[in-house]
């Protein structure tokens, strides 16, 4: 199994090549030109050979050995936890009874797994480490890496609700452009539904956050008290409800009021009126033979 590409590892060679050289020279002249204000020139050089040579194969070793240094980086959460663990077994052995550390051990580990709050939030943070690993073989294999194939370097994961938030920081060669072509075959290799890239800082492109979403939170069924209220015995009329939307005065039949006949000649019937207090319209002929005008003048 390939643990470093070829690529990153020709690239690191040569980079360290380029690191030994540069770091021993301005190094070695800078330690020479202090030298020669106490010491001969020529014995100023050989100090400054003996000081620039040896930082210069540091400034090597460490360019040299960056992609161990970055596989170390990720897979630390890991290391860091199998050491707290081997760590912390070792010393509940060496310190206490066998069936106290079987006790112990089930109880650690029965608990989270009896209780689900604790069980989905430890299965949570799994994911979390599950989903670094899986964004790195994405960038690996089928995202367009730089010259010197450095990959982008995963920062830190956290669950959310719907899955994972992991934060990303792209190397030169690649662009939040690149990657948003390519959110499907992210999502299929995270194992998950869909996937999301936004920038987390504005100030900076490079700065980016990926949102891994799993499931989704908002289809669940919802109880309503307003169920309990509803009558189920009552009867259902056979044709739907119709709900006015506005009131058509036109069709509205006004009541008549009779006005009081003080003032008025006996014997004449007060003419009618309606509910706003206008006179109706003449229905026919007779009725305004009837009326003796002279009375209301």
């Amino acid at each position: 199994m390939t643990v470093i590409e070829a690529k990153v590892h020709r690239s690191s060679a040569r980079n360290a090549k380029m690191a030994f050289i540069l770091t021993a020279v301005i190094v070695g002249l800078l330690s020479a030109v202090v030298a020669a204000s106490y010491w001969h020139p020529i014995v100023s050089l050989f100090v400054g050979a003996l000081i620039g040579v040896p930082i210069g194969a540091l400034a090597w070793l460490l360019v040299r050995i960056w992609p161990v240094i970055r596989l170390l980086w990720w897979w630390s959460l890991e290391a860091a936890m199998a050491v707290l663990l081997l760590t912390a077994w070792v010393q509940l052995a060496n310190h206490t009874p066998t069936v106290v550390t079987l006790l112990v051990v089930a109880l650690v580990v029965g608990v989270p797994a009896a209780i689900p709050a604790v069980r989905r939030r430890v299965i949570a943070w799994m994911w979390c480490l599950v989903v670094r690993h899986r964004l790195r073989v994405c960038f690996a294999q089928f995202i367009i890496a730089n010259q010197s194939g450095s990959l982008p370097l995963i920062l830190w994961a956290r669950p959310t609700p719907v899955g994972e938030r992991v934060w990303v920081y792209l190397r030169p060669g690649l662009s939040a452009k690149d990657l948003e072509s390519r959110l499907d075959k992210i999502a299929v290799t995270c194992h998950a539904s869909t996937v999301l890239i936004e920038r987390a800082s504005e100030n900076n492109a490079a700065y980016l956050r990926f949102d891994i979403k799993r499931r989704e939170v908002l289809t669940a069924h919802v109880g309503s008290p307003l169920v309990d209220v509803i009558d189920l015995a009552a009867p259902v009329s056979a044709s739907p409800l119709t709900v006015p939307t506005a009131l058509d005065l036109p069709d509205v039949t006004a009541p008549t009021i009779t006005l009081p006949t003080q003032g008025k000649p006996a014997g004449k019937k007060p003419a009618p009126t309606t509910a706003n207090g206008s006179k109706p319209a003449a229905s026919s002929a007779s009725s305004v033979e009837d009326d003796d005008t002279s009375d209301w003048i």
